[in-house]
């Protein structure tokens, strides 16, 4: 036979050691499950070879030769107890011995272990919850295939951030741009779905043919649509997971049914997966159901809407590119656009921006999450202090017994080892516990989240976030068996020895540890108190602001109109009239409006504009929010008139044209100038529209209150001609939308069903969304900053309390182990009073210690939480002042039991029970 090569005996050697430890693992397991029959086999062989040692020994009898081999070569007892350690089973059957033994002990204080599994459970719920929203939002993978791979695309247009693009350059970046696999357009869209008992209004989105592709997502019924389809504007959808179960109950044979579109019939023709979600990064805000051709008309490809930046692409890297590669490949692309803008738009500059999709969608929530992930981990992390500190006190307790078993040889593995699994088998009850507690707060109080959090649909319980909570219950239960188990170790086993059973609180160093974890108790706490007290004044200063607006007594309400019954300007303009008529004869109405954008809100539309005077070369980009009304649309919102007047029925496409502007636009514009007569007009100075004349400056409005002010000017929906050079009613290219917006004497709520009646009159079919009195409108724009507020307050109320528990313990506890130093002190005639202000005085000291260390870690998160404030500091005194003094109040009430109970001591019974 040939000799072995090197790659055979490697390979013998690989199954002579894995045979070796399956020998290892069988005999282990044999070991544990036949322990009875294993160790009598070791009795037998040890006292085999105790006999065989005897025999050696024939100058001596068979008993004293039995008794000398032991002697010689060691006890049986010891030789058996080797044996056994000398296998992995011997480390597996100790732990469940500490285990079985720390049961044991948790059983007979329920007390104790009920206190210290729910402190435990409710840190680990809470932690367990926030990462639920961690996961979910900003650490799961987008629905997409290879979505690392996926960018948004856009232009940054005169240097202002932003990534949307006019219609016509979608085209122009799919054949220009290099560096991307697969690009696709959109636009977000809504329709009126009607055929069923009520019409209603349904999110949705325009696509390109390529956009499906570049998601990588296939349908789970039928297909998408083809280019040939988006080229001819045929009148197909693909229907969400949602939409296929509410409205066809799941039907497999949906494909080829109509849906009623804006009044216009659509064939399905694909259904989408449950997970699909697009366009994403608006949360309940906006969630599409269903999803059409794009199929651009010519008027959205025409010079004059060139300047409408409201479409968005995204697109797929090739494979090798980079994210700096692909952005000067756009803004390459953008370059050779800005040579191709007609002249009246010659004086913009733009630059191609690429960005990770991905970073793009949770882009304004992650310093959110990330905030209060970082609080609920303060939270979790006092409550292990907590229970640190009571196992500690429990171990000081126990210390004569650690002193019995340190001097009959006790290892220190030992003691850690069970100080561990007494830590271990708490936290893990808590962390099924929190478990259960965080499952039903995601159930209970997902509603409650800002409606713009996207993703808000991914947030669950699942195997990541239970791995997490169970990683959590292991690191809590070792942490708080640290303090317990170098008690233990420090214990003087002689003094321990010497001390009564009820006498003495212990070594100095169980005393400065008990002092530490209350110190860092409070200091902790008070970080936390200290950024919700900043997040409170912040959330305070901001309902300070005046919004410019009246939000009392007033309903709006949304509305889209069907292209194929309203295609002509003229025919919008009929519904408006009669809108405004119809509602403004309805007892207890003041006023009636209709715009085309919420004015008050951060997501008006937005245009360039040009001042009378400015010459080309001195003219600067620059963006107001313009709004469009009908109606006493001032009167209806409560927004203030300041100079001139509003607007008025003679205010129509055969008048002058006119604009009222906001103060701040008047100031920027025509500084230290009256702006009532100046004019201006739309776009830059290239372009050649009419002038418009300022007729009145009202106040500004802002929603949310705590974003700064932006320039804004309104002008009548009877003058199209301000905004697009032409006074004669055209044909509208895209579906109408507005806003109506009614204020009223009576209670709002009492209101809308006067506003549905009344547009029910006008258009049956009509479908009108977000129905509410201006009120809710306002706390659901606002409702961010008063989530993070409200959770943050939540924390810090439930950290301070955490704190308060701690030292009561603790401040109890050396109460009742110095019952006997109290009862000399009264003997020889200490007052009670003094005994209460001791104890007092000694909380007190703890506290402000506390305090100290606290305001010091308040400084060094004061950067992190800088972003998220409005009008105050992040380091204001007096905030900082009033926390430590709540936290000084706080310790001083929970000192005050333990120094009555010191002070009402009797010495007599005191010095019996010693």
């Amino acid at each position: 036979m040939g000799k072995a090569s090197g790659s055979d005996r490697q390979n013998l050697g690989g199954v002579v050691r894995g045979m070796s430890l399956l020998r290892n693992i069988a005999s282990g397991l044999r070991s544990l499950f036949r322990k009875q029959q294993d160790n009598g086999q070791l009795d037998e062989e040890l006292n085999g070879f105790l006999e065989m040692a005897a025999e050696e020994k024939q100058e001596m009898s068979r008993k004293d030769a039995l008794r000398a081999v032991p002697l010689e070569r060691g006890s049986v007892e010891v030789s058996k107890e080797a044996v056994r350690d000398a296998g992995w089973e011997s480390f597996v059957e100790t732990l469940w011995e500490d285990l079985r033994y720390s049961l044991r002990i948790l059983r007979k204080n329920p007390g104790f272990t009920a206190v210290a599994v729910l402190t435990l459970a409710l840190g680990i719920g809470a932690a367990t919850a926030i990462f639920s929203l961690v996961e979910g939002v900003l650490l799961r993978p987008l629905p997409f295939q290879d979505a690392d791979r996926l960018v948004l695309l856009g232009d940054h247009l005169g240097g202002r951030p932003g990534m949307s693009v006019p219609a016509r350059e979608i085209a122009t970046y799919t054949s220009a741009a290099q560096t991307f696999s697969s690009l696709g357009g959109y636009i977000t869209a809504s329709f009126e779905l009607s055929g069923g008992a009520q019409p209603e209004q349904i999110d949705a989105a325009r696509l390109n043919s390529r956009m499906f592709p570049t998601l990588g997502v296939e349908p789970i019924l039928g297909r998408v649509f083809t280019q040939q389809e988006d080229n001819a504007r045929q009148p197909v959808a693909v229907i969400s997971y949602a939409l296929w179960s509410d409205r066809f109950h799941r039907d497999r044979h949906v494909l080829g049914s109509s849906i009623v579109l804006d009044r216009k019939p659509y064939s399905v023709i694909g259904v989408m997966p449950r997970s699909f979600e697009f366009p994403l990064g608006f949360g309940r805000l906006y969630r599409a159901q269903l999803w059409v051709p794009l199929s651009l008309t010519p008027d959205e490809l025409s010079d004059q809407h060139s300047g409408f930046w409201g479409y968005h692409m995204i697109a797929r890297l090739k494979d090798g590119v980079s994210l700096p590669q692909a952005a000067q490949d756009a803004d390459r692309v953008a370059q050779q656009i800005m040579r191709d803008l007609p002249p009246s738009m010659s004086a913009i500059h733009i630059q191609g921006d690429v960005r990770p999709l991905r970073e793009t969608v949770v882009a304004d929530v992650r310093p959110v999450l990330q905030t209060l992930f970082l609080a609920v981990a303060v939270v979790l992390l006092i409550a292990c202090v907590n229970v640190s500190s009571l196992l500690l006190v429990r171990a000081i307790r126990q210390r004569r017994e650690y002193a019995v078993r340190i001097a009959i040889g006790a290892s220190p593995a030992r003691i850690i080892r069970e100080s561990a699994a007494q830590g271990l088998l708490l936290s893990m009850v808590a962390g099924l516990l929190g478990l259960t507690l965080a499952a039903i707060a995601i159930r209970t109080t997902l509603h409650l989240l800002p409606d713009s959090m996207p993703r808000i649909d991914s947030v669950s319980i699942n195997p990541i976030v239970a791995t997490f909570a169970l990683f959590v219950a292991i690191a809590s239960g070792l942490l708080c068996s640290l303090a317990p188990a170098f008690a233990a170790l420090r214990t003087n086993s002689i003094e321990s020895l010497k001390e009564g059973a009820h006498t003495g609180s212990g070594t100095a160093s169980h005393a400065r540890l008990r002092s530490a974890l209350v110190v860092s108790e409070v200091a902790i706490a008070l970080v936390l108190l200290t950024v919700s007290g900043v997040f409170l004044r912040s959330l305070q200063k901001m309902q300070a602001v005046d919004p410019g607006f009246r939000a009392d007594h007033a309903v709006i309400a949304g509305y889209q109109l069907p292209l194929a019954q309203y295609p002509t300007e003229a025919s919008v303009g009929v519904f408006n009239r009669a809108v405004v008529d119809k509602l403004s004869s309805k007892p207890g109405v003041i006023a009636v409006a209709i715009s085309n954008a919420v004015a008050a809100s951060d997501v008006s539309p937005q245009s360039a504009f040009t001042v009378e005077g400015v010459s080309s070369e001195n003219w600067k980009l620059k963006f107001a929010a313009f709004t469009s009304v009908y109606g006493g649309y001032f009167a209806a919102l409560g927004i203030p008139l300041l100079e001139g007047r509003t607007f008025t029925r003679h205010d129509n496409s055969s008048s002058p044209l006119v604009v009222i502007v906001s103060q701040s636009m008047a100031k920027d514009c025509w500084p230290r100038q009256n702006a009532i007569g100046k004019r201006m007009h739309v776009g830059n100075p290239q372009k050649a529209l009419p002038w418009a004349t300022v007729i009145g400056v009202v106040a500004d409005t802002k929603m949310p209150r705590d974003v700064p002010s932006v320039d804004q000017w309104y002008t009548p929906m009877d003058q199209p001609a301000t905004l697009y050079g032409s006074g004669t009613p055209g044909n509208v290219s895209r579906p109408p939308s507005g806003y109506i917006t009614m204020r009223s004497a009576p209670d709002p709520q009492d209101m809308i069903q006067t506003l549905r009646s009344a547009i029910a009159e006008i258009d049956p079919l009509l479908a009108l969304q977000d129905v509410q009195p201006v009120t809710d409108a306002v706390s659901a724009i606002e409702a961010p900053r008063h989530f993070n507020t409200d959770l943050i307050t939540v924390f810090a109320t439930v950290a301070l309390l955490l704190a308060i528990t701690g030292i009561y313990a603790v401040m109890a506890f050396s109460v009742s182990q110095r019952t006997q130093e109290i009862a000399i002190r009264i003997t020889l005639g200490a007052q009670r009073i003094g005994i209460a202000k001791l104890v007092l005085v000694s909380g007190a000291k703890l506290a402000l210690l506390g305090c100290a260390l606290g305001v010091l870690g308040s400084l060094a998160v004061s950067r992190l939480i800088n972003s998220f404030l409005f009008g105050v500091s992040a380091t204001d005194p007096l905030i900082y002042m009033t926390c430590v003094l709540v936290m000084t109040t706080m310790a001083l009430l929970a000192s005050i039991l333990p120094a009555a109970r010191a002070a009402s001591a009797h010495p007599m019974d005191a010095l019996r029970s010693s």
